[in-house]
């Protein structure tokens, strides 16, 4: 991830924050569309929900430049999303959900270039996510 890649994502996100809730409902739209077998993990009030999903995209994206304190809070995200029966291949249909999410929520803003940077940030956080998760099945 450079410190391009950071800022695309930064800035980008300050553009999606104010749509969030609307971001959100495209999010789990997009998911469910994608793999309607991930419908049953969200039995709560998807509103509540939805209001998680942005305020963890909003605390992550603020601490990219801060990867030391950010880490261990993504890793005990990936332990917990164990629990919740999320399989390693379910995070490329996040990806993917969340990649459209903000094709659609920031539109000509969302160019190639962003896009990009989205996708390596995204890798960077389900694949720590994934290793806390595999260390927690491998106890």
């Amino acid at each position: 991830m450079t410190p391009v890649q950071k800022e695309l994502v930064q800035s980008s996100f300050t553009k999606v924050e104010p749509i969030s809730d609307t971001a959100a409902e495209l999010f789990y739209a997009r998911l469910f569309e994608l793999d309607p077998s991930l419908k049953p993990m969200f039995s709560g009030d998807m509103e509540q929900q939805g209001k998680k999903l942005m305020t963890m995209l909003a605390t992550a994206v603020r601490s990219l430049d801060n990867l030391d304190a950010l880490v261990p809070v993504v890793k005990r995200l990936g332990e917990r999303h164990v629990a919740y029966g999320v399989q390693t291949g379910h995070y490329v249909t996040v990806g993917n959900a969340l990649l459209d999410t903000l094709d659609k929520g920031l539109g000509d803003d969302f160019t190639p270039e962003v896009k990009e940077a989205w996708t390596v940030v995204y890798g960077v956080l389900s694949s720590t996510m994934i290793a806390a998760a595999d260390e927690v099945q491998a106890q």
